[in-house]
């Protein structure tokens, strides 16, 4: 198991959209390329997908009560700069975890998720963080996915 918060040679990454995950998803399923991670290019866009999934459909667990306590203070802060990686989530959240999939496959699910998304009227409260508008969602999509695609890196 490698220790994701001390990983070098990851990729830097800065989204804007939607389409410029999807589009590095899929570049990096064109080319051969190495995981630093834990995870594969299909299991992080799985883990991507779901989490845009909670966004529209609510997530099917409950997290400890200390995390939704801080969460809405530290909003701000996650959706503004750089995800750190190394994160455990709580038992509670294992759902959330991948399963193994292959790379098309998990790309496939991620871009449902993201048509979904933006064609839903509405959004459930964020686990952690709270209600959340559409526009801070989108910023945290874009670390999250920044955070784990960061891990595929060309060979």
């Amino acid at each position: 198991m490698v220790e994701t918060a001390q990983v070098p040679g990851r990729r830097t990454l800065s989204f804007k959209s939607y389409d410029e995950i999807l589009a590095d998803a899929r570049a990096m399923n064109s080319q051969p390329t190495r995981h630093l991670g834990n995870w594969s290019l299909g299991q992080i866009c799985e883990h991507l997908a779901k989490a845009i999934e909670y966004e529209v459909d609510g997530a099917p667990f409950t997290l400890p009560w200390y995390l939704r306590t801080v969460g809405p203070w530290l909003k701000k802060r996650i959706i503004t700069r750089p995800m750190k990686p190394g994160f455990k989530l709580p038992k509670s959240a294992a759902e959330y975890l991948p399963v193994n999939t292959d790379a098309a496959v998990g790309i496939e699910r991620l871009e449902k998720a993201v048509a979904l998304y933006l064609q839903s009227p509405t959004l459930k409260p964020h686990a952690i963080f709270g209600p959340m508008t559409r526009e801070e969602y989108d910023q945290l999509n874009f670390r999250h996915a920044e955070m784990h695609l960061s891990f595929v890196v060309p060979e």
